[in-house]
């Protein structure tokens, strides 16, 4: 999760719904200013605990280029209703909805997945059940998160399961064992790193109207999703691109990078960017996106309505981030956590 740098939408942002087979997912779309939605249009997932606002500084620069953008949240996601017993694997059906939702042509869609979000984007590229012109896994790795992030997510979760067995809590305790664990920890943390009152109030926000039960599901499946670049590499399926920060702290580096040359995929290194590069270098990151898109989709008018992966490409490492701002996500707030609820 990451810390959006404002709650103000710029003007070409608005609050939608996306509403199709799977119900009701809110949104915010962009388009261009002025002109027409010439090119395809792109779906931004959001990652664990995270939410469509932290796309918000690349949503506007991104429509600029003449083309509608949207981002989501997903089922249980902050202002998306959950479903009693949501887990993740079905998020994958809910991207494809909306993807149909998107692009009733059938022309299909740019997918971006960010941490999480690369992981269930990956799994409607496999499940070949959406028209997909390009793929890109946002600081998101081949597999289940390891190292620091994935202790703390193990304490976490340890605190609201509230069992050693693993069972959840009711409904309604769940949430208030989430309520106590950003009182006690996640709240004191953000202040502590100097978040702003506006954006903390957000933040408290966003933590406690998530489905608990989609919660607890997500970062189970974090911590146990398995490796399937292999499969992704022999799908034959659309251009990928691997984007992450030079400090990300969730995959590392050197894991994205493994994971791109195992893909043949196109790999782009932001430096001074970590976790968040729409949030701690919007312009870096938007700027990389559509000269991507635009590739991916002058290539796929180039050979007819085919989908080809893309050749291996050299890694591009981009020019210094600018007015990076620091990310005061999960993975920061949960090392408060009391050391006795953390995996060992």
């Amino acid at each position: 999760m990451s810390t959006p740098r404002s709650l103000d939408l710029p003007d070409q942002v608005r609050p939608v719904t996306i509403r199709g087979p799977r119900g009701a997912f809110a949104g915010l779309e962009a388009q261009p200013a002025t002109g027409v939605c010439e090119r395809r249009p792109a779906l931004l997932i959001p990652g664990f605990t995270g939410s469509k606002e932290d796309f918000v500084p690349v949503l506007q620069p991104l429509a600029s280029a003449g083309r509608r953008v949207v981002a989501i949240d997903m089922r249980g996601q902050y202002q998306s209703p959950g479903a009693t017993g949501a887990a993740v694997p079905g998020e994958g059906a809910d991207i494809t909805a909306i993807i149909g939702a998107l692009a009733g042509d059938g022309q299909g869609v740019h997918l971006v997945g960010h941490s999480l979000g690369g992981l269930i984007a990956r799994e409607v590229a496999l499940a070949r059940t959406a028209r997909i012109v390009s793929l890109t896994l946002l600081g998101s790795g081949p597999g289940r998160i390891t190292g620091e992030r994935a202790e703390m997510l193990r304490g976490m979760l340890a605190i609201v399961t509230g069992a050693s067995d693993g069972h959840l809590l009711p409904d309604h305790r769940l949430r208030a064992t989430i309520a106590q664990i950003w009182d006690d920890y996640l709240g004191p943390q953000a202040r502590a790193d100097g978040v702003p009152e506006p954006m903390i109030a957000f933040l408290h926000r966003r933590m406690t109207s998530n489905s608990p039960t989609g919660l607890v599901a997500m970062g189970r499946y974090l911590l146990a999703c398995p490796d399937r670049t292999a499969e992704l590499a022999g799908l034959g399926g659309p251009p990928i691109l691997v984007l992450y920060g030079e400090n990300d702290d969730a995959w590392r580096p050197a894991v994205q990078e493994s994971m791109a040359r195992r893909l043949g995929a196109q790999r782009v290194c932001i430096p001074g960017a970590g976790h968040s590069p729409p949030v701690e270098a919007p312009e870096t990151t938007a700027s990389t996106l559509t000269a991507f898109w635009r590739t991916a989709e002058e290539s796929e008018r180039r050979r007819g309505a085919g989908h080809a992966v893309s050749g291996g490409t050299p890694a591009t490492r981009l020019p210094a981030a600018s007015a990076a701002s620091p990310s005061h996500g999960w993975r920061g707030s949960a090392a408060a956590l009391p050391s006795g609820h953390r995996a060992r």
